[in-house]
């Protein structure tokens, strides 16, 4: 027999069928799909969740990223992705629900969690406080990836600091400040791997 996916999705079992299980007790909703209520949270389920069967070239990132990474209680509503500028990707492919951006990424800045590609946590803390509009709840999700590793801040301050032509880079390095404070008061997270 074969074995379902640990995330389900539409394509794996009908609507029907999913909200049936999820009545009777035996899925929940995590992300944009399903999982068994006795699957254990780890960084891969949530990789998975954020887009179930994403496609190779598509990066999960920001707060997508940051809730794979343990920083967020819950997923963002839409899921975040980019691809690298020499991507050539096809937006009319794209899921329902993902915020996608061409982005310059090096294979350094990406992890692979179950499979699936993702923004490191160095890289995502860069994303979030880089912003030109300011990222609701920021300075506390950066401040949490920083709990969970206590070298992140200063790599990614010399990031910051070594960045020519950055846009907002006054402000990146000001909201950068605010969750170095923010974590130094946050207990350390305990991070799962898989």
């Amino acid at each position: 027999m074969a074995r379902l996916p640990s995330v389900l999705d539409p394509d794996d079992l009908p609507m029907a069928e999913l909200c049936a299980a999820r009545l009777d007790g035996e899925v929940m909703r995590i992300g944009h799909g399903w999982c068994p209520v006795d699957e254990p949270d780890l960084p891969s389920l949530r990789a998975a969740a954020v887009a179930p069967g994403l496609p190779s070239p598509f990066v999960i990132e920001r707060r997508s990223a940051a809730w794979v990474h343990g920083a967020l209680p819950v997923p963002p509503p839409v899921a975040e992705c980019c691809v690298p500028h020499s991507a050539r990707v096809s937006t009319r492919s794209l899921p329902a629900g993902m915020l996608l951006r061409e982005v310059a990424i090096t294979a350094a800045d990406i992890v692979v969690i179950g499979g699936v590609r993702c923004t490191s946590p160095d890289r995502t803390a860069f994303d979030l406080v880089r912003e030109a509009e300011p990222v609701p709840g920021a300075v506390g999700i950066v401040a949490a990836l920083f709990a969970a590793d206590a070298d992140a801040a200063g790599r990614v301050r010399s990031r910051l600091e070594l960045a020519h032509r950055l846009p907002h880079k006054a402000a990146a390095l000001s909201r950068l400040a605010a969750a170095e404070d923010a974590a130094a008061d946050q207990p350390s997270l305990t991070r799962y791997t898989s």
